[in-house]
């Protein structure tokens, strides 16, 4: 039994929960895990994350009770050991959207309405005080990331950054750098669950959301409709993103171009995480994804407001062919942070 392990029943306990039995039930990119815990037909989630690792629970917390003051539905907070990373929250159930649109594609259109709604409602609210607010140069910074894992990972060298983070920064400044409003960042089907018995919005169970910050409008939208792991349907998209501008007053013309921004920054930016989760942590799945977010950058790089950087992707980026996801796998868990 692993320390970990042991401190984390003595948190249980703590609890009342000391007799609960335990089923591992997700873990993630980061070094969270979670654990479904039940007790005389009662269940509840206890998170771990680990002090040092970066994530900090009393961020979930703080924005846990943030979105509950809106009407949504984050997981009520029933118990915390903020020291030892622990949190005992709320069991919203199993309806995660991904699983029920796989069960069902006709679920697709309506839950994706849902979702689109809960940020209509997020972002019509302040968000909190204090939370990191990056400059257009800092958000095309942290596309970088494909040059120094992704690109690195094929084909042995990191390319010069600074021509690519100049157009980015360009095409951010013009497109994406109006007024912000509270993003979640990991707004998609996996972190989103059908809660029937509630009402609105508060129909949506909002998962992973502790590192929200000050963000672009449509940065949520394209987490949702440009997501790594499943593939949206392009009415679906197509729609969600319509009923997005109608509910929040933006010229279609002025949101496509700031989508597809915001598309190619978060695309970029996926490629590095992913490759680096492979290289560094060992978590080879995670190519898997690689040939759905290539192709996600491609499309959004079509848009005139990016044509001059889809010329330096072009040169810089090599396709995640077959040889070049092997290449990159065969460095797994081999490079350090």
């Amino acid at each position: 039994m692993t320390d970990r392990r042991i401190a984390s029943d003595a948190f249980l306990s703590a609890c009342g929960w000391g007799k609960a039995t335990r089923q591992f039930l997700a873990g993630d990119a980061s070094d969270r895990s979670y654990d479904r815990v039940t007790m005389g037909g009662t269940s509840a989630v206890l998170m771990d994350a680990p002090p040092g690792t970066g994530d900090d629970p009393a961020a979930f917390i703080a924005m846990a009770q943030h979105l509950a003051g809106l009407g949504l539905s984050p997981p009520r907070i029933l118990h915390h050991d903020l020291t030892q990373g622990f949190l005992l929250i709320e069991d919203l159930g199993d309806n995660l959207f991904a699983r029920l649109v796989a069960r069902d594609a006709a679920m697709e259109q309506p839950l994706y309405a849902e979702a689109t709604d809960v940020l209509v409602t997020l972002q019509a609210q302040a968000a909190p005080a204090g939370l990191a607010n990056l400059s257009a140069a800092e958000w095309a910074q942290a596309a970088a990331f494909a040059l120094d894992w992704y690109a690195f990972g094929i084909t042995g060298q990191r390319p010069q950054a600074e021509t690519f983070v100049g157009h980015l920064t360009d095409a951010m400044k013009l497109h994406a750098d109006g007024p912000r409003v509270l993003i979640l960042r990991d707004f998609h089907a996996e972190n989103l669950l059908l809660l029937p018995d509630r009402t609105g919005v508060a129909r949506v169970g909002l998962l992973d959301f502790q590192l929200g910050q000050n963000g672009q409008p449509g940065y949520d939208l394209v987490s949702l409709l440009q997501d790594a792991r499943r593939d949206v349907s392009p009415s679906v998209e197509a729609e969600m993103m319509a009923r997005f501008v109608a509910r929040t007053g933006w010229q279609a013309d002025q949101f496509a171009a700031h989508y597809a921004v915001l598309g190619a920054q978060r695309a970029l930016r996926i490629l590095g995480v992913f490759a680096r989760l492979c290289m560094v942590a060992g978590k080879t799945h995670y190519l898997l994804l690689l040939p759905r977010v290539w192709q996600q950058l491609q499309r959004n790089l079509t848009h005139p407001a990016l044509s001059s950087l889809h010329g330096v992707c072009d040169v810089l980026l090599p396709p995640p062919t077959p040889d070049a996801l092997e290449r990159i796998r065969a460095q797994c868990g081999k490079h350090s942070r």
